[in-house]
């Protein structure tokens, strides 16, 4: 597998660590609720809390996303897995420990395929593991001090642990992006990196081709994908930078500051030894049978890779329509229910990745919110095929079914749209403008095809649009002799 170019002589070396908020209703360790946007320290049990004598008790759904997702990676689910206490001593962390997984995480192994421009690239997983969430520390809304919001405290977290596979920025975006595709497909997370659902740590390395790795850095908390690719794309520099000056530098945490664009170190990266991991003894292992991860197997959705090879040979359109249409499970959905109502895939793949992506994209809302449902689509997309509408009438029709809804063919009698079916009167008017440019007429037999689509242009004129273009071509060729 080609691997990227060098950068000033440098290979980089990149490994993630991504942080994704579980679409669970309550917490990993209590029955708080786990939903965003409730008011600070409203959803915070005695649990959450650390209040002396409170006990942990285990979210069975959360179990279920790590079987969801390790089955989905191809790794291997621990029948046993172990819950260990990591200790930190942040303000928004009550009890001094994050309850976490350590050496006997849930998923083990796996790998994740992405594409790099034409090239498909392949990201070896670490692990997976359970852990709980910390609280939020608001440093912007009090005066000069610091206020601490439980709510987020224990929410449950999967964190997905990559090998240091990746060798540039745009491999890092890539993964990214397909790693937060696979997540909301399987609906174990929401993916909304605004509200944190969905954060990225990337440990960061350069090294002369064939040398030890190099001292990493990490930044924390990534939440976006084009800061990601600012982000990466600086720290390499800086790096580089720094060892060709000859200026070594040391471990570090870091954060990127989109407002200037630079990383900025925050402090010195801690090691294994300095979070002191023990087993938690609250919690007893966590016990997994092959029933159960068999029973969610079967409930697992068709993966995308898998759809994509189906919709190339069931619906027999390019694989590049294929891999568009199912960058969302919603959207491949409202393709395949319009295909199968209109009959014509490729017509229903060009109308959802044209006409109805530019809608979705102004107006900034999901196609699952979309206000043209796939049979308004498909029923317009058949009066296409039967010759009862232009495709230029039919963009006017999707104006209407987005704006206000409503019945294609109403819409169509309504606005006047129907193509013409009086083959006489069409003759007539081809007849006529044959007769009316015999300038167009000799330059189309010379072999200037241009000519035609002049000729073409003036019936449908002389028709007010309702002509049907390719039948109009078809007589002005048979008029003509051309």
């Amino acid at each position: 597998m080609t691997r990227a170019a060098l950068v000033n002589g440098y290979e980089v070396v990149i490994g993630f660590e991504t942080h994704i908020h579980l679409q669970t209703r309550t917490k990993l360790f209590s029955r708080s609720s786990s939903a965003f946007g409730a008011a600070p320290n409203t959803q915070a049990s005695a649990g959450d809390l650390a209040l002396p004598g409170t006990l942990p008790v285990m979210n069975r759904e959360a179990v279920v996303c790590a079987i969801r997702l390790g089955l989905a990676l191809g790794a291997d689910i621990a029948l046993r897995s172990q819950f260990d206490r990591k200790h930190y001593f942040y303000p928004d962390l009550p009890s001094g420990y994050q309850i976490s997984q350590m050496d006997h995480p849930i998923v083990r192994g796996g790998q994740l395929s992405f594409a790099v421009g034409d090239e498909m690239r392949s990201v070896r997983l670490t692990r997976a593991h359970l852990e709980q969430d910390a609280g939020k520390s608001l440093h912007e809304a009090f005066a000069g001090q610091t206020g601490i919001d439980l709510n987020r405290a224990g929410t449950a977290l999967l964190e997905i642990v990559s090998e240091p596979d990746l060798r540039s920025s745009a491999e890092a975006v890539a993964y990214a992006r397909e790693l937060h595709k696979l997540v909301t497909w399987l609906g174990i997370c929401d993916g909304n990196m605004q509200e944190g659902s969905f954060r990225c740590d990337a440990n960061v390395s350069v090294r002369r081709p064939g040398a030890p790795l190099g001292t990493r850095r990490e930044i924390k908390n990534l939440n976006s994908f084009r800061f990601m690719q600012q982000a990466l794309d600086y720290e390499i520099a800086w790096q580089i930078e720094e060892l060709e000056a000859g200026r070594p530098f040391v471990q570090a945490t870091v954060l990127f500051d989109p407002d200037t664009g630079e990383t900025r170190a925050m402090r010195t990266k801690e090691d294994m030894a300095d979070y002191r991991y023990t087993p938690d003894p609250d919690l007893p292992p966590l016990c997994v049978s092959q029933d159960w991860i068999d029973a969610v197997r079967q409930q697992m959705p068709e993966l995308p890779q898998q759809m994509v090879a189906r919709f190339v040979a069931d619906y027999k359109i390019p694989e590049y329509d294929a891999v568009t249409l199912t960058q969302t499970l919603a959207m491949a959905r409202y393709f395949e229910e319009t295909a199968r109502a209109c009959g014509a895939a490729k017509l229903a793949s060009n109308w959802i990745m044209g006409e109805l992506s530019q809608r979705l994209n102004a107006t900034e809302i999901d196609i699952a919110q979309a206000p043209v449902r796939p049979a308004d689509l498909a029923a317009l997309i058949t009066r296409i095929t039967d010759g009862t509408i232009s495709n230029a009438a039919a963009r006017q029709v999707f104006d209407v079914l987005w704006e206000a809804g409503g019945d294609v063919d109403a819409i169509i009698a309504e606005k006047g749209l129907k193509q013409m079916q009086d083959t006489g009167a069409l003759e007539q008017m081809v007849d006529e403008v044959i007769a009316a440019n015999p300038g167009n007429v000799e330059q189309f037999k010379a072999g200037k095809d241009r000519a035609l689509n002049a000729l073409v242009g003036q019936v449908m004129k002389a028709s007010r649009g309702k002509a049907n273009p390719a039948r109009v071509n078809e007589l002005l060729r048979q008029r003509i002799g051309g």
